[in-house]
């Protein structure tokens, strides 16, 4: 196990959501992986030595498989898998053994102005204005008493979280309307933003943006699930 204070084993989502939120300017690097994928063996040394060479990196490992609901909001599809962020803007996204990438991409971001426009990826080219944008995903968060914006549709999810919040809605009989966001990404990253949450899904509440999954089990849990999706 590695003595590395900025290199995390991810043991769960809501460890990983919580370092990933303590300071949205540094350069994050989540690696997902498996014990049994051959190019992985690589780039764990990889991983290793960056945190070791880049103090001020966080490198947060996450198992692909035991971590699935974190790997679905990603869209993990294959392992190795490397993302570079930073907050939550998308800076690079490296898939399989290239060592060589990562490097180049973590030395990039860590040398560049952290303050700069320039590391967020530019936006995909739509006619629609930052102000349309904002005003249809307020629509849309405007369109019943509760909202989940979500990966596919309720009777069938696109992902484990999606999956679970739809359950746990169903399960206290609230009534809500949902948009996919796979099928907009303007919306689907206009949302990280708007919002400052980087992961879906997201509940909605008159209008309102009130967590994700994790937050809203802790609601349940802790009895405050009712009084917030009753207002």
């Amino acid at each position: 196990m590695s003595t590395l204070e900025n290199l995390v084993d991810i043991p769960s989502t809501p460890q990983f959501q919580a370092l990933l939120s303590k300071d949205l300017k540094r350069i994050s690097l989540i690696y997902f992986w498996t014990s049994w994928a051959e190019p992985c063996v690589q780039m764990n040394q990889v991983v290793e030595g960056l945190a070791k060479a880049y103090p001020a990196l966080l490198a947060l490992k996450a198992k692909a498989e035991e971590q699935a609901d974190i790997s679905d909001s990603f869209d993990i599809n294959s392992v190795p898998t490397c993302l570079v962020i930073q907050g939550h803007a998308l800076l690079a996204r490296i898939e399989g053994g290239d060592a060589a990438q990562l490097k180049e991409a973590i030395t990039k971001h860590l040398e560049s102005n952290p303050s700069s426009t320039n590391s967020h990826p530019p936006s995909p080219p739509s006619s629609e204005t930052e102000e349309q944008l904002e005003a249809r995903m307020r629509d849309i968060m405007h369109q019943s008493a509760v909202v989940l914006f979500m990966k596919g549709e309720p009777n069938a999810p696109r992902c484990g979280f999606s999956r679970s919040a739809v359950a746990l809605l169903r399960e206290k009989d609230v009534t809500f309307t949902h948009f996919d966001i796979l099928s907009d990404e303007n919306v689907r990253q206009g949302l990280k933003k708007l919002n400052d949450w980087p992961t879906f899904p997201q509940f909605i509440v008159q209008g309102e943006f009130v967590g994700g999954l994790d937050v809203v089990k802790e609601m349940k849990d802790s009895g405050e699930f009712e009084a917030v999706f009753s207002a």
